[in-house]
């Protein structure tokens, strides 16, 4: 009912308020109807102005002194709930006689309607009033902070989780880049014109590389492009043993997707399919998409690997960051590429 705005006052919340309001007009027709059937008062006309006068009056007493009174304690909460309402009751109870245009001589005196009665009913039924809405706005409170609460835990998890997606995503150059530094230094003496490619080739991926690693998307066409330098290092240092090929629409070249996550999958495909075989063999990546998800599958002729398994630490950083970003629809799939090697497709939603 009441809101904190930024200069540290309240301010009434109309819509509650006139949600009060309309509740307590309610109660108060209920009122008079009972005391009515009761054959209390001076029948159900006199009976509805004195219970929307009273009702309203200690309602409308109750917000101006919270309105006035800014974060009491609990013994100042009950005295203003005690002071309002006796104020409200006294103030409703004067109202609804000059309203209901009778005379203020006759009161004391129990005619027509008893002024003392009233004001003793005016305190009862308004303490029934005061506890409903006491009530809701503790539950109105509690809902808050709960919304609060929940707002700020999503907020650390957030966080976090952009911290472990970072952390993840450092994880993925290391085997890389040490295996084509070696490859450089051994360059050097034998071939120092290739070694110099490929140190040029090196240097102008990790740019690359790194700045999509800080971003927080990327887009297929990138992350092909990252995939075809990677590649394109490698068959330096493989030769002939590696063959790869790229297949993707070009109306997906500019769908968004998260960075880093194509490439630990060509450098699975590498490390655990072909370096281990003599021959080497042949690296597919192909994008493709229906009317409800994004399937990105790089496909290796090589030795495979047990798809029972979770297939090392750079898969396992793929399924927890599509875990993450997508909870369930999110999925990383391992399954045999006949007649030798190993398929392995990222689903993700499209949209």
């Amino acid at each position: 009912m009441f809101q904190h705005t930024l200069m540290g006052h309240m301010v009434i919340d109309r819509k509650r308020f006139i949600k009060s309001l309309s509740i307590t007009a309610l109660f108060n027709t209920i009122i008079a109807l009972f005391l009515t059937h009761l054959e209390y008062g001076g029948g159900f006309a006199v009976n509805f102005v004195f219970s929307q006068c009273i009702g309203l009056s200690i309602c409308t007493f109750i917000m101006v002194g919270h309105l006035l009174l800014k974060d009491p304690t609990g013994l100042q909460h009950f005295l203003l709930i005690l002071t309002t309402m006796t104020l409200g009751a006294l103030f409703g109870s004067l109202l609804g006689i000059l309203l209901a245009g009778m005379p203020f001589t006759g009161i004391f005196q129990g005619k027509p309607v008893p002024f003392f009665q009233l004001l003793g009913l005016g305190i009862l039924f308004g303490s029934i009033i005061t506890y409903f809405f006491f009530s809701q706005e503790r539950i109105a409170q509690a809902r808050e902070q709960m919304q609060e609460e929940r707002i700020r835990r999503l907020d650390v998890e957030k966080t976090a989780l952009e911290t472990q997606l970072r952390l993840l995503q450092a994880q993925i150059e290391p085997h890389f880049l040490f295996n084509t530094l070696s490859t450089v230094l051994s360059l050097v003496e034998t071939d120092p014109i290739k070694a110099g490619h490929m140190l040029t080739d090196l240097i102008q991926f990790l740019r690359v590389s790194l700045s999509k690693t800080r971003a927080k998307s990327a887009t297929i066409g990138q992350e092909m492009e990252m995939v075809r330098a990677y590649l394109d290092i490698c068959r330096i240092r493989m030769g002939h043993r590696l063959r790869y090929r790229i297949q993707s629409n070009e109306d997906l070249k500019e769908k968004p997707i998260p960075p880093m996550l194509v490439q630990p999958l060509v450098e699975n495909a590498l490390k655990h399919g072909l370096e281990p075989n003599v021959e080497g063999g042949l690296v597919t990546v192909t994008v493709e998409r229906d009317q409800h998800h994004i399937r990105i599958t790089v496909a290796d002729t090589g030795r495979g690997l047990n798809v029972s398994g979770n297939g090392g630490v750079g898969l396992t950083n793929i399924r927890d960051r599509l875990r993450s970003l997508y909870g369930k629809s999110g999925k990383l799939i391992l399954e045999e590429n006949r007649p030798n090697g190993l398929k392995a497709t990222i689903e993700i939603p499209n949209g």
